[in-house]
């Protein structure tokens, strides 16, 4: 299981930089970087009280439909501010120390 998911932040986070690099009309991502880094914390920020209010009053499926838009919109943020999640994960491993 653990490189499934290894494998599809890897995918998702290069498919937002290929959009980041080279827009395309129509798609969602390349409109959060236009939009700028306020309107994708503004957005990162909605995600978050989403994933909050699905945990306390809401199922199991609904917290993850959540979680699943908080990781996608935090790997745009983080890509927005030129940090690899590959930063995220050693910080992670540094902390287990």
């Amino acid at each position: 299981m653990r490189c499934q998911v290894s494998n599809t932040i890897q995918a998702l986070e290069k498919t937002i930089a290929e959009r980041q690099e080279h827009p395309r009309e129509g798609s969602y991502t390349c409109e959060l970087f236009r939009q700028g880094e306020v309107e994708i914390l503004k957005k990162l920020g909605e995600e978050a009280v989403e994933v909050i209010v699905a945990a306390s009053l809401q199922d199991r499926e609904r917290v993850v439909y959540e979680s699943a838009d908080l990781m996608y919109h935090l790997l745009v943020a983080l890509a927005a501010k030129g940090i690899a999640w590959q930063d995220v994960e050693t910080e992670l491993r540094r902390r287990f120390k």
